[in-house]
């Protein structure tokens, strides 16, 4: 145990552990992850951790990892996770102790695990970026109920009118009709509680 404790200690004092660093705003445009936003699409950065060989990118769509092998390699490897396609959640912010240099916030975007170590004087600005994460969770978690509510509720609608006895030579056109609807309705479903963009919910908690 003493064995370990001292050796993340010498890792740290000798710049051997990977802690990440937050960026200020006025530097976004030089971290390497600004070359894949999508700034065409109205994508913008609002949070950046920046370590030795990883830079997490958080932005109104959802986060940009651009993970390094190492330290002193320069490949480089680029994924995305989009709030519209993966839920935030298990979001923990542990405080640093007395001999520890570094704090850390842990969270998944659906079946990805992350856990990023920072400099503990960033405590405060971390402290933002983890009731962003949080308030994004709740606003997703509340959606997918919505969404849920109201595929369950075309179902059935759709049920009791397949129960329904249609007569007449208009069969086809009802059919159409019936289909056209519920495809119109899933899409407007989508629009409503699939948020995109959550620049509102940043805005409100980070503090630039």
């Amino acid at each position: 145990m003493a064995g370990n404790l001292f050796g993340k200690m010498a890792a740290d004092t000798f710049g051997l552990s990977d802690i990440g660093k937050i960026i200020d705003q006025k530097d976004f445009d030089k971290v390497d992850g600004d070359d894949y936003i999508m700034h065409e699409d109205g994508e913008k950065i609002f949070f950046v951790i920046k370590s030795k060989s990883d830079e997490y990118v958080f932005t109104n769509r959802g986060l940009l990892h651009v993970d390094g092998a190492s330290a002193v390699s320069k490949k480089r490897t680029v994924r995305r996770h989009e709030f519209s396609n993966e839920k935030v959640h298990s979001i923990t912010l542990e405080t640093a102790g007395t001999v520890d240099l570094d704090v850390e916030i842990k969270f998944s975007f659906e079946n990805t695990d992350f856990s990023i170590d920072v400099d503990k004087n960033q405590l405060e600005k971390l402290k933002d970026l983890y009731k962003t994460l949080l308030e994004i969770s709740r606003i997703q978690g509340l959606n997918y109920k919505l969404l849920d509510d109201g595929k369950n509720g075309l179902k059935m609608a759709n049920d009791a009118l397949s129960r329904c006895k249609i007569e007449g030579n208009n069969i086809a056109k009802i059919a159409e009709d019936l289909t056209n609807f519920n495809l119109d309705f899933m899409e407007a479903l989508r629009r409503t509680y699939n948020n995109r963009d959550f620049s509102e919910v940043y805005e409100k908690y980070i503090n630039n």
